[in-house]
Formats: C-alpha cells, sequence, structure tokens
C-alpha cells in the first residue's frame, strides 16, 4: 500500500524524470507541474497489453518503477497515477489519490474506486488541482480545483464543474455540448484502496480493458491509439485509420509508435 506521503528516492526520481524526458524542478510551482504533466503525457502510454498478456497487475512500488520506469511501459490510472503521485511528492508537492467514478455511455456512473486520479496541493500552487495522466484522452495539463473553470485545448475545451459534494471532470468538443467523463470528490484514498477494483478490472468480463488491447500516447501534433488491431492517428485534428494485418504488424507498430517491445503471446 503507498502512503499519502510516500514518495520516490532522488536515485528513483531522477530515472523517473529521464524516463519522461523531463528535469527535476527549481520549485514546486503550478508552472512546473503543468510542465511535469505534459512531458508524462508525450512519453508514458495510457495501455492495458498485460491484461491481454494474462499478465496480472500489482499495485505496489516496486512493481510499477519496474514496468514504467525499467521496462519503458505505460499502464492504467491505477499504475500511471499511482506512481506520479510518488513522483510528484518527492518533488515537494502534496499529492492525494481520490477515487473517481467515470460516465457510462449511458450517462450512468461506474463504481467508486473505478477510477483513481490526483488532487495536488502544497508547494507554490496556490489553490489545488486535478492531475490525471492515466485518463487516456483526457487533459494536456492541471485543472485548477475551481467551479466552473474551462480552458480550451487542442480543438476542445475542459473544464471542472461543482455539484453538491462531488466534482466533474467535463469535456465539450466543437459543435457539441459539454459532455461530463467522470465524477470525484476530494477524499484522500491510499493506493490500496483500489486493490479490489484494480483485481476487477482485470478479470470481470463487463470490464472494458478484458474486451480489447489499448495503447494511447499523446503527440506534439495529436495521438495516436492502437484498439484492438486498429491503428487510430490524429494530426491536427485529422483523423486516419488503419486495419494492422495480423499480430506481426501489432507487434512493430508498438515497438515503433509507443516504444513498448513485448515478449510472450496473449493467452
Amino acid at each position: 500500500m503507498i502512503a499519502q506521503t510516500e514518495e520516490l528516492t532522488a536515485t528513483e526520481a531522477a530515472a523517473y524524470l529521464s524516463r519522461i524526458g523531463a528535469v527535476a524542478p527549481e520549485a514546486p510551482t503550478l508552472a512546473a507541474l503543468a510542465s511535469l504533466h505534459r512531458a508524462h503525457l508525450l512519453a508514458v502510454p495510457f495501455e492495458n497489453l498485460d491484461i491481454s498478456l494474462r499478465r496480472p497487475i500489482h499495485l505496489v512500488r516496486e512493481a510499477l518503477l519496474a514496468k514504467v520506469v525499467g521496462a519503458r511501459r505505460g499502464g492504467y490510472c491505477y499504475e500511471l497515477n499511482g506512481l506520479f503521485a510518488l513522483l510528484l511528492r518527492s518533488l515537494g508537492y502534496a499529492v492525494d489519490l481520490v477515487s473517481a467514478r467515470v460516465v457510462t455511455a449511458t450517462g450512468g456512473l461506474t463504481d467508486d474506486f473505478d477510477h483513481a486520479a490526483l488532487v495536488v496541493s502544497g508547494g507554490r500552487l496556490g489553490e489545488p488541482v486535478l492531475a490525471d495522466v492515466g485518463f487516456g484522452e483526457g487533459f494536456i495539463e492541471p485543472l485548477p480545483l475551481r467551479d466552473g473553470f474551462e480552458r480550451r485545448e487542442r480543438g476542445h475545451a475542459v473544464g471542472l464543474l461543482r455539484r453538491v459534494d462531488s466534482w466533474v471532470f467535463r469535456e465539450r468538443r466543437d459543435g457539441e455540448d459539454w459532455s461530463d467523463r467522470y465524477v470525484f470528490t476530494t477524499t484522500a484514498h491510499p493506493l490500496g484502496d483500489f486493490a479490489e477494483r484494480n483485481e476487477w478490472q482485470q478479470t470481470s468480463p463487463d470490464s472494458h480493458f478484458t474486451r480489447a488491447r489499448l495503447a494511447s500516447v499523446l503527440t506534439p501534433t495529436g495521438r495516436v491509439t492502437l484498439s484492438g488491431d486498429r491503428l487510430i492517428t490524429t494530426t491536427h485534428g485529422r483523423r486516419e485509420e488503419t486495419e494492422l494485418a495480423d499480430e506481426s504488424a501489432v507487434r512493430a507498430v508498438l515497438a515503433e509508435r509507443f516504444g513498448i517491445v513485448l515478449s510472450g503471446q496473449a493467452d
């Protein structure tokens, strides 16, 4: 279990920063956090490949470091935000893991602990912010925890809304209405609180992570995503989709576009 005060050693933090192509900031400012957040999204893919390979995902410090930093892999929310929290604490930020419920296609909400996000404070932030490097196509830089806050990012708007005792992360595509993405509270949780849902995500037929492999990473001009056997590339708002011929083509794309080299075959 990762405590809310646990952080990385200086050696671990240096290796992690090298992994994302960043340097340690001189002070824990909002600008530094935004830079780290963006760098992470550009370097570390959101991916569920271990699930398709029937490899268990363990939410322990050593496993997270070995996978994301040592093996230069990605992961999903519990892994990526759990590890990013450790890095930020080692750089002087106060960070809490918070539970989020994702909005479904029918407008409902998933269960508690379905998604792990971060509320970052302390340092020289001035106000708490929502950070999230584990939601796939979410937001590029942290969002101030401010009711009604909106910001435009790459052709769409992102923002936060306060509803009773919860917060809502939402987005609005050009020409469309605002769409809620997930609902969260600021109650702090250790990573161990997400263990049961982490197990469900890997094993339940109702989990979308068990239905198809996924890898997605931000690029300087858009995003590249592997969904099943489809490669989806967005460049300056233009989307292109390619059906990959076979498993060899998939592995080649993972290596070339995501920097992921896998060994073994899915069961």
